[in-house]
């Protein structure tokens, strides 16, 4: 009986010991990919948030005709948005050849930081798109510098201060659902 609990044990710890390899693996394998989707992205086609405004400006002044694509979840966007923005989930990103289908369209891809607009921009000149840009510091780099966002309940408004890492509690949060 000590024998069958000793290999016991020796499986049970060989199984978590390879269980945190594997994690470990999946995470650097992450960011491998990452850096491939990155590497896609043309360096003169990362947009910093001041050259982003002028653009922005631009665009919503009907003087140039570029989209705008928020690639974060539902509940991000809806909480806020830069005005004129297209909302695709990057989960989702599939679906742009069927809205977008010029492939010389001149597209803005936007998320929180920047780290989903590569994926998005990477598999978009991986579709065979040819003028993709990723905004530099994202959503945050643009509240950050005090630029104004929208929603469709408080309508257009500064942020006064940015939290990385506020954390709502109490009873009521948003949490994002889907019905399928």
């Amino acid at each position: 009986m000590k024998k069958f609990i000793i290999i016991l044990l020796a499986v049970v710890f060989s199984l978590g010991i390879s269980n945190c390899v594997w994690a470990e693996d999946l995470q650097a394998n992450e960011k491998k990919i990452h850096e491939e989707f990155k590497s896609l992205v043309p360096k003169d086609k990362v947009v910093s948030i001041e050259d982003f405004k002028a653009i922005h400006e631009e665009i919503l002044s009907g003087k140039r005709k570029a989209y705008i694509l928020d690639c974060r979840t539902h509940p991000e966007f809806y909480a806020f948005h830069i005005e004129g923005a297209d909302h695709i989930h990057a989960g989702h990103m599939y679906t742009i050849p069927r809205k977008i289908k010029d492939p010389n369209a001149e597209i803005y891809a936007l998320c929180r930081t920047q780290h989903r607009s590569f994926y998005v921009a990477g598999f978009l000149y991986k579709y065979g798109y040819k003028n993709v840009h990723v905004v530099d510091g994202g959503l945050v780099g643009w509240v950050k510098a005090g630029n104004p966002v929208v929603n469709k309940y408080a309508g257009k408004f500064v942020v006064m201060e940015y939290h990385k890492n506020f954390k709502e509690e109490g009873k009521y949060r948003i949490r994002e659902f889907h019905p399928y």
